[in-house]
């Protein structure tokens, strides 16, 4: 279907995709969960690595929405350009995967939020909490099926309407600000020990990229971009802001609290740092901003992930049936199937110990393997000078940047521990069904010479991460 004028995003809508994505569930959480596993020098040094990678990212996607402006939705399509069928599904499906885990951590959270007033609601994970989760979820189904366009200016309206309380946020805290507490937070160990510190920035990495998913948003949706110059501008604007709130609200609460404190604190720990300064009307206000921050998040990674499987498919790698539009222009097949997912992970949420912090990893667990893959093509496309014949300014910069984010994300799947990648083959080994079922359809070998060895590594590990599981060696 031809996407019409009045349905194209302009550069504030792309801003809008990227930091709506990005802002949400993570940054209310920021307090405890640094001051449960870092001082503050170890955050220092945590944010610093996270801000450099992801910004190299971002500075990817901008180049590649330049050098590449036929291949939309580019989380997946720069995958599938580089290197081949499989890996390019491997993408579009792992990012698809790591949005659907995405809105299960905004669904608890925002249940959690709730249940510190509604005690039925628990910690997110209670019968109560997953049925009124289920409702919001099926709500919002039908609102996307109106219409992009539609779901699109709620997410502008939320993405504003969830700065205001983290920016009053962040003038009170400065405000309180004690210097005496966070030099007693600064080292979060032995003083003068830097390998503590560093040991400690490791623990926090997958939770910096948690926070930072979503820089692909404008990418994704590419094809509904009046002029495609903004979908890289959109990127590295979004990701700027973004970036400096994220590194405000963390170190600022290191001068508020102890970090026993606030590793203590309920989530949303935000509510809780302000609650320490202005009372209990301040954890009331912060709450309340978490609700919408985290319903405009929601919605960013419903419309981001149902739009990655149905480019998808239109390219023909995943089966077609997932193309398919409704009036509106909506990718409703796709929609379907995403938010079926989602419903299937909140149930599963019953069983888990904590399910925030495991939906957390495992997003961003999911979403490095795509991350990686598209810094990678750039690498490719720089080295092998393609679409740099004609234009060759830039091309060693944009080697040098593609290469550090290829390093970041592959050091951030390391960092992530073998736990999280044996859970995340458990998702990937039989998600390659819907790849099978594309080819067929084409009638065409399922796997190319090498792509199989990929999937067999996949299947092993899928073995593995069961047989932890079953015996206990892996805890959920």
């Amino acid at each position: 279907m031809t996407i019409s004028t009045e349905q194209k995003l302009s550069l504030r809508a792309l801003i809008a995709l990227v930091v709506g994505s990005m802002v949400g569930a993570g940054i209310f959480t920021l307090p405890a969960a640094f001051g449960h596993t870092t001082g503050a020098l170890g955050a220092m040094i945590a944010w610093i690595i996270a801000g450099t990678g992801m910004l190299m990212l971002a500075f990817v996607f901008q180049t590649l929405a330049r050098r590449k402006p036929h291949l939309d939705s580019g989380i997946y399509a720069y995958a599938k350009d580089g290197f081949g069928n499989y890996l390019g599904f491997a993408a579009a499906f792992g990012y698809w995967a790591g949005c659907c885990l995405a809105d299960v951590s905004c669904l608890v959270l925002i249940k959690s939020t709730l249940g510190a007033f509604i005690p039925v609601f628990g910690d997110g994970s209670t019968p109560a909490a997953i049925i009124g989760a289920s409702v919001l979820l099926w709500f919002v189904h039908v609102l996307v099926l109106r219409g992009i366009r539609q779901a699109a200016a709620l997410n502008t309206i939320a993405t504003y309407a969830k700065i205001v309380p983290i920016a009053v946020f962040i003038v009170v805290v400065i405000a309180g600000f004690r210097a005496d507490v966070f030099a007693a937070n600064f080292w979060g160990g032995p003083a003068g020990d830097i390998g503590n510190a560093f040991d400690q920035a490791r623990s926090t990495m997958l939770l910096t990229v948690f926070v930072f998913v979503g820089i692909e948003g404008a990418s994704v949706y590419s094809r509904y971009a009046r002029n495609r110059a903004d979908v890289g501008l959109a990127t590295v604007l979004g990701f700027l802001g973004v970036l400096c709130l994220l590194v405000l609200v963390t170190m600022l609460s290191y001068g508020i609290l102890l970090r026993p404190d606030l590793a203590a604190l309920r989530n949303p720990s935000m509510a809780g740092v302000m609650e320490a300064l202005v009372g209990t009307w301040g954890a009331i206000f912060i709450s309340v901003g978490l609700l919408i921050s985290v319903l405009g998040n929601y919605l960013s990674w419903s419309l981001l992930a149902a739009e990655v499987v149905y480019s998808a498919a239109k390219n023909d790698t995943m089966p077609s049936f997932l193309a398919k539009e409704n009036q509106n222009g909506v990718a409703v097949n796709a929609l379907w199937l995403t938010n079926i997912v989602i419903q299937s992970f909140l149930i599963l949420t019953s069983f888990a110990e904590n399910t925030f912090t495991l939906a957390l990893k495992m997003t961003s667990s999911m979403t490095l393997v795509p991350y990686m893959l598209v810094a990678a093509y750039g690498v490719k496309i720089a080295w092998t000078r393609d679409s740099y014949v004609e234009s060759p300014q830039g091309r060693s910069g944009d080697l040098a940047r593609a290469a550090i984010a290829t390093v970041y994300a592959a050091g951030m799947i390391y960092a992530g521990g073998l736990k999280f990648l044996l859970l995340s083959a458990l998702i990937y080994a039989p998600g390659t069904i819907l790849f099978v079922i594309a080819r067929r359809e084409q009638r065409a070998p399922v796997f190319a010479s090498g792509e199989r060895y990929v999937f067999g590594a996949a299947a092993v590990a899928a073995l593995i991460g069961i047989w932890g599981l079953v015996s206990g060696a892996i805890v959920v």
